[in-house]
């Protein structure tokens, strides 16, 4: 049920008995994984696709080497055996949370204080730890079969699709992020933020008047 391509039915659905036949799609990190997923699998629903700060799961997995294991640590960790991971971040949530949040943002304090409780109130559940692990077991081993299928047989995104990512972050340090979407998918645009991961933290305003560019062309 982690699948992307499950979690893509999911939204189809949800969006389908809110009225929704068609709709624009932003996502960001493992939502926009999701809404890749969505745009390749059912390609007569989605208008519009923004991705943010992510590039494809497979161009990764294809390109590791040390200095990206080592900065998507948590890729490999949470990856683990059912119980282990979720056992540790379980043990001082709170310590676990601050070190991932602080790992991926050029802003400090991008993350309010109050933001951060409420992802704490989560964090503190079991079950959201084990949601978490999952859906990043599924992205190593499913998402994988998936996604190769898709590169076999050519097949692409074909809605105009734009692409922001953080200048300071942890894509643009290893990738071309958009040549790796130019390749994945036709039309495709977008540009770099002068922030890390935390596009809408770090510069909503900046954020914002890209998304509503692109969403009203």
């Amino acid at each position: 049920p982690y699948a992307k391509r499950a979690m893509a039915m999911d939204q189809v659905e949800v969006m389908a008995a809110l009225g929704f036949r068609r709709f624009a799609l932003v996502g960001h990190d493992r939502g926009a994984r999701v809404a890749c997923r969505l745009a390749l699998d059912h390609p007569g629903r989605v208008e519009r696709l923004a991705i943010l700060d992510i590039v494809p799961t497979l161009t990764i997995f294809d390109a590791v080497n040390q200095t990206i294991a080592t900065d998507l640590w948590h890729w490999f960790f949470l990856i683990q055996p059912r119980g282990f991971p979720e056992h540790l971040m379980g043990c001082d949530p709170e310590y676990a949370l601050r070190r991932f949040l602080g790992s991926w943002g050029a802003n400090p304090g991008a993350v309010t204080e109050a933001a951060f409780y409420e992802y704490l109130r989560c964090f503190r559940d079991h079950a959201t730890l084990h949601a978490m692990c999952e859906d990043y077991r599924a992205a190593a081993t499913v998402d994988l079969e998936h996604d190769r299928t898709d590169r076999a047989a050519g097949r692409k995104v074909g809605c105009p699709t734009l692409t922001l990512w953080g200048r300071q972050g942890v894509m643009a340090r290893h990738f071309d992020v958009l040549k790796t979407w130019r390749d994945l998918a036709d039309p495709v645009t977008g540009r770099a933020l002068d922030c890390g991961h935390y596009l809408p933290e770090e510069r909503p305003e900046e954020t914002a008047a890209a998304l509503e560019e692109f969403l009203e062309a």
